[in-house]
């Protein structure tokens, strides 16, 4: 019998132990087969072993179902030979982080606790990766969707000031940011939830290097000027979706400071080379000039979903566009009420989960120096994959491996057709995208249990496809 107080925890704790035991081991024998363990679609009746209804099980039957009917079915990205999109890889020592922060269950929202240290240490960290200044600030979030969104709010709150936040957009003129065409699309997206539309962004043509044309970009500026739109933000990429290209940052960061332009740099997974080895690590010199940056640890820094991060070189700015303290949130003296920094003056989010623990352990475990091997292993392999590519009769690169990015297409058949052969096999995950209007297939390779080993057969399962 269940009474007030006791409703939801075990009313057996010793069986329910022995249950998470039992379910520990499961999800630590999945990690350690990761590499016999390629994506599988899931069964066509998934729905329905799913489904809800309001009959509980029990726990057995609840933790069965969480190991054999949904741990099998995942993207698949744990796997050494899952290249199709830039997706993270998962690390044991982040698992066992998650659990610890569950079980803390705290808030990082605001409020003088542990794990805003956490965080902050964290923060401090990724400052130190970029070169920026010990007095800028910044904050994690579940992307660099949302990073983007708060970097540039933070923008258009330097520039127009706090009317902004009273009257919206109506008060102040029609803003443009640009950016080299092929951006990701959450800059678009972010544009049209800050109210400004997507016709806000405005995409520079590229040069022959694939980086965003800095002429062009001067033409646009100055066509922008006659028509009295201002510009907001010039985004620099680093790291493309398409083929992992980074934009001219030194120059870009240059005329920004020349015009009084925010300089926004999109590294959701490309800002990780300043780990690499060279000639890598200078893909993104000049990122240390940037206004603001965004990045994600579960992409190229390999720890679980979800956790993003965004710099502002700018702290006081930072907080000016995001502070909001009703009467309930007053800060105190002393007590849990205290502290000086409490997020939600950072960002859009007053409930925050504590995701700066899988990020902490990660980098208090393996340290910088392994963490930046690996990537530059990834971007050796992806050179690698380029070349073996160039030896194949069947297949034909489509454009330079400049990082961890290989594209490339198939002397026979459709691109589409070979990827999803070749996922439904479970020898390799591709994606497609489209090169100079042509589909080709796509190998973004972020994930540390990756082998040459595991290029070539990857090139093998694609050459059996396609003869």
């Amino acid at each position: 019998m269940t009474k007030e107080g006791h409703r939801l925890d075990p009313c057996d704790w010793e069986d329910f132990s022995k249950e998470f035991h039992g379910l520990l081991d499961a999800c630590l024998e999945r990690m350690r087969e990761a590499r016999q363990r390629p994506w599988q679609p899931k069964p066509d009746n998934m729905a329905e072993t799913v489904c809800l209804d309001d009959a509980p099980l029990d726990l057995d039957k609840v933790f069965e179902k969480l190991t054999k009917d949904i741990m099998p079915y995942a993207t698949g990205g744990t796997h050494p030979r899952f290249f199709g999109w830039v997706q993270g890889t998962g690390l044991p020592v982040s698992v066992a982080a998650d659990l610890i922060a569950s079980t803390m269950n705290s808030n990082c929202g605001g409020r003088d606790h542990g794990a805003t240290k956490v965080e902050e240490a964290v923060i401090n960290w990724i400052k130190n990766i970029a070169g920026f200044p010990e007095s800028a600030s910044g904050i994690l979030t579940t992307g660099t969707s949302q990073a983007t969104i708060i970097a540039l709010s933070v923008a258009r709150f330097k520039r127009f000031g706090s009317i902004i936040r009273q009257k919206g957009v109506a008060a102040i003129p029609q803003i443009r940011v640009y950016a080299a065409k092929g951006v990701h699309s959450c800059l678009g997206k972010a544009l049209e939830v800050m109210g400004h539309g997507r016709e806000a962004l405005k995409l520079v043509e590229i040069n022959e290097q694939g980086q965003m044309d800095l002429e062009k970009l001067k033409t646009a500026l100055l066509e922008d000027e006659k028509q009295g739109i201002e510009p907001l933000a010039i985004v620099a990429t680093a790291g493309s979706v398409n083929l992992g290209l980074y934009d001219p940052i030194e120059d870009l960061a240059t005329l920004c400071e020349r015009k009084n332009i925010w300089l926004h740099i999109d590294g959701a997974f490309g800002f990780w080379s300043r780990l690499a080895d060279e000639p890598w690590r200078s893909l993104s010199h000049g990122i240390e000039r940037a206004s603001s940056i965004a990045c994600d640890f579960h992409k190229w820094m390999f720890v679980p979903y979800d956790c993003g991060a965004c710099l502002i070189r700018e702290r006081e700015i930072h907080k000016q566009t995001f502070s909001e303290r009703p009467t309930y949130l007053a800060p105190q003296q002393a007590g849990l009420g205290g502290g000086d920094l409490w997020y939600c003056d950072y960002g859009i989010e007053l409930s925050r989960g504590f995701r700066a623990l899988k990020v902490w352990a990660a980098l208090r475990f393996y340290g910088k120096k392994a963490l930046g091997d690996v990537i530059t292993d990834n971007c050796k392999q992806a050179a690698y994959m380029g070349k073996l590519v160039e030896a194949s009769p069947h297949l034909t690169l489509a454009f330079p491996v400049i990082s961890n990015v290989c594209c490339f297409k198939s002397n026979n058949g459709k691109a589409e057709d070979i990827a999803a052969c070749l996922q439904l096999s479970g020898d390799v995950v591709f994606s497609t995208t489209i090169i100079n209007n042509e589909s080709c297939l796509r190998a973004a390779i972020v994930n540390h249990r990756t082998t040459r080993e595991d290029i070539v057969q990857a090139i093998k399962a694609l050459e059996r496809c396609v003869i």
